[in-house]
């Protein structure tokens, strides 16, 4: 199978990069199946249920979310209505919508999406999300009742999100980090066949800070006093993610690659 995640959206360039360019690549590199992280991409905050629907009919087939799931007072009932929209399975028991869920895939083929929050510098507290998603790759078990698994361990920490990948190794397709909106250059098959990059990095404006204008950023590093509100960059954006190609019997990689597309990161299709 093969699979295709892109990370952090970022504001308004974000989305165009994606409704733009996700077409595209799902018909020339002959995708099966696509996951967007789209948590920053309404105002750099959260995420509208209008945006998740532009993605969704751009090609995705899952868009995830993260610790701003709910920032958009919107997507308290969005995620309850539209079952691919997932917020992080290890949210508390009461929030809406679902953190884990199978989809199906061309030709017959089931396809396991879940996301996790760490809790290493984040700032509310989290359940485990090591024995949160312990127990949802015990119930989809990759090469048996799904044929693809799909991990976004949305966390700060690169230490914690490296420890995700080895404990789902051998059970997940891919382990991808989320979340700090900086692209890492360490795609890799871990021992146990899983595939394994420590962040996706933003599909957003490079020339930023994180995504953001670099104006008040910088002044508040500078200066330490906010002078303005925060303003996500609108420049060209870089799709920035990961490409997996996988065995349809077993769930596990063969093949890995980064994917940097247009913007200020281009770099040659995978």
């Amino acid at each position: 199978m093969r699979l295709l995640f892109l990370g952090d959206v970022m504001g308004r360039s974000g989305r165009a990069a994606i409704a733009d360019r996700l077409p595209r690549l799902r018909s020339e590199w002959r995708l099966d199946f696509v996951v967007v992280n789209g948590e920053n991409a309404t105002h750099g905050m959260g995420l509208s249920p209008d945006h998740a629907r532009l993605f969704l009919d751009a090609g995705a087939d899952v868009v995830t979310l993260g610790d701003h799931a709910f920032d958009q007072r919107d997507m308290l009932q969005g995620v309850e209505r539209e079952a691919r929209i997932l917020r992080p399975l290890n949210y508390s028991k009461s929030a809406p919508g679902r953190g884990a869920r199978v989809f199906e895939a061309p030709g017959g083929r089931r396809v396991l999406v879940a996301q996790v929050l760490g809790q290493v510098f984040m700032k509310r507290p989290f359940d485990d999300p090591f024995s949160a998603i312990d127990g949802t790759l015990r119930n989809a078990r990759l090469g048996a009742a799904v044929q693809a698994a799909i991990v976004d361990m949305h966390c700060e920490a690169t230490s914690e999100k490296m420890a995700m990948g080895h404990f789902c190794d051998g059970r997940a397709s891919l382990v991808v980090g989320t979340h700090t909106h900086v692209p890492t250059a360490d795609a890799q098959i871990l021992p146990g066949g899983t595939g394994y990059l420590t962040d996706a990095g933003m599909c957003g404006d490079y020339d930023s800070v994180i995504g953001m204008d670099k104006a008040e950023p910088m002044t508040r590093f500078v200066t330490g006093m906010p002078k303005g509100r925060f303003q996500p960059a609108s420049a060209e954006a870089t799709l920035s993610g990961v490409f997996v190609e996988t065995d349809d019997r077993t769930g596990l990689a063969l093949r890995i690659a980064m994917v940097r597309q247009g913007g200020r990161l281009q770099q040659a299709a995978p």
